[in-house]
């Protein structure tokens, strides 16, 4: 079989206007929820599209809370979607769930979060994410063997109880467009799009698929 002939039909679901809910916020918990009772594998697994200088980089990162302010995901500042975030604080989300035929879209700003929040959802963390996060110069060149060596004196310097790094903490991305997308048969996809309006309300339209 050739890549170009690899398909299929999905089925499970219709998104129509009468059945979503007033809001993103709503629409996408339920979503949600529908992920974690499916028992999708890493529901909360999502692509953060960044750019820098007019290029495009994207790669998955973990949702690690959400609310009527947007979706939260946390890591390393000093990293290269850290730096492109500082660069342009414009980035994309986006959630496919194959189990349900159904992906979500976000696009919107983003900002870190306070650093209480950052340290609560640090101290949360198993100890050896916490001492990774001081050991790995993220997106940095070097050997396994180096980053091996950085963990073991980093356990040895910070114990039990590592405090977090100042170079890593959370980003909300407040969202200005939220798109929910279920799949349909002939590629007649379900298309339903969240725009923000200047008074804050949300208009919703259908998109062609």
């Amino acid at each position: 079989m050739s890549i170009a002939d690899i398909r299929q039909q999905y089925r499970k679901g219709v998104l129509l206007e009468n059945a979503i809910a007033s809001n993103p916020f709503e629409q996408f918990s339920a979503w949600f929820n529908d992920a974690l009772k499916a028992e999708v594998a890493e529901p909360n697994a999502m692509t953060l599209a960044t750019v820098q200088n007019g290029q495009p980089s994207a790669r998955i990162v973990l949702l690690k809370g959400f609310d009527a302010r947007g979706p939260v995901f946390f890591t390393n500042y000093d990293s290269d979607k850290g730096q492109q975030l500082d660069a342009s604080p414009r980035a994309a989300l986006l959630f496919f769930w194959p189990e349900l035929e159904r992906q979500v879209r976000f696009e919107g700003i983003v900002e870190k979060v306070p650093a209480e929040e950052s340290d609560e959802y640090f101290h949360s963390r198993p100890l050896e994410s916490r001492i990774g996060a001081w050991a790995s110069p993220q997106s940095q060149p070097i050997s396994r063997d180096a980053l091996e060596q950085r963990v073991a004196d980093f356990t040895a310097k910070l114990g039990n109880q590592p405090p977090r790094p100042t170079h890593w903490g959370g980003y909300r991305l407040t969202p200005h467009r939220v798109e929910f997308w279920q799949g349909r048969p002939s590629r007649l996809h379900d298309r339903l799009c969240f725009t923000q309006q200047p008074d804050g309300q949300w208009a919703l339209q259908r998109l062609a698929p």
